[in-house]
């Protein structure tokens, strides 16, 4: 399925065959890249991005955003894309990563949102006072629950916050544990779509529809042209997939296993575009912090010029 699905692209990911223009100074080289699913590897492989890329990706995959943030942690791997919530979390704990190159998604498409099942008596955001709301800790879940509460004037004490992976959420929504799920992406769209859940809010107008590339400290000081090219074929790859949304929702649909249509409303909610890291992104990501740190979630904001590194804004041009 997989195969048929992306030969349907392959005209179209001709044009991107060979795009590196940093590929002379990239040199061989492996550069370890991680992707959630359904995320970065199902983009690039759809566009065609890494054709003729003189370094080699060895691809690893991960559930979760806080799983793959851990592993960049660690040194694992070197790169991997993650939201800006999460990214700013782990940074604020400690983490030795950078974010490398900013992606921009269209915030109208309402991409993050709390769900309750169908038959639940909560009917709006107001509503949530008292209850349990599943998500994962920093996500950019946990971020939306923050805004959501502050925009109803009610406290973080006044909800129980309820850490659990994508998959452990659904299973305690679907028991009844939790009474409210925060979740993204194509979670949204399969628990809308297939387990009826109801949406009481979404991240339209809330939240800043900025995620990062992110990268180790190791990986940046070693494999820095290897990640400028990287990031440059991304940044195209970001353009393709805009302009042949269909093609890239049947080919993330083989790579994942997800239905086609719920495919589309993934693509569609998304619609990223990689966008240089400028002043305008540092105040968003200081703003994410302070309401952070105001929840009491981290302890300090820290110095958020050493997170963000625009040195590989170049990258983001044709």
């Amino acid at each position: 399925m997989r195969s048929i699905a992306l030969s349907l692209v392959v005209s179209i990911a001709v044009g991107l065959t060979g795009c590196g223009r940093h590929a002379g100074p990239a040199g061989a080289g492996v550069l370890k890249v991680a992707s959630q699913r359904g995320g970065t590897r199902a983009l690039m492989e759809a566009a065609g991005a890494l054709n003729g890329a003189p370094y080699k990706v060895e691809w690893s995959e991960f559930p979760s955003a806080q799983t793959l943030l851990e592993a960049l942690g660690a040194q694992a791997v070197d790169a991997g894309a993650v939201g800006d919530a999460p990214f700013m979390f782990a940074y604020a704990n400690g983490a030795r990563i950078k974010a490398v190159q900013a992606l921009q998604s269209d915030a109208s498409g309402g991409g993050t949102a709390i769900l309750v099942p169908t038959g639940s008596p909560i009917q709006t955001a107001a509503d949530l006072k008292g209850r349990r709301i599943a998500t994962g800790r920093g996500s950019v879940g946990h971020y939306l629950v923050l805004l959501v509460l502050e925009r109803e004037h009610l406290k973080p004490s006044d909800v129980t916050l309820v850490f659990l992976s994508p998959g452990d959420a659904k299973a305690a929504l679907e028991a009844g544990s939790v009474d409210a799920w925060a979740t993204w992406g194509s979670y949204v769209a399969l628990a809308t779509q297939q387990d009826h859940a109801r949406i009481v809010a979404d991240s339209r107008g809330l939240l800043s529809g900025v995620a990062f590339e992110a990268a180790s400290d190791q990986a940046i000081a070693g494999k820095h042209a290897m990640l400028d090219d990287f990031l440059h074929r991304l940044a195209q790859a970001e353009r393709w997939s805009a302009a042949h949304s269909d093609a890239y929702a049947q080919a993330l649909a083989a790579d994942t296993g997800l239905p086609l249509e719920i495919a589309r409303q993934t693509v569609q909610r998304a619609r990223i575009q990689a966008v240089p890291i400028d002043s305008r992104i540092t105040a968003q990501e200081q703003s994410t912090l302070s309401h952070f740190q105001a929840a009491g979630v981290i302890s300090r904001v820290p110095d958020i010029s050493a997170a963000l590194d625009p040195s590989f804004n170049d990258a983001v041009g044709p």
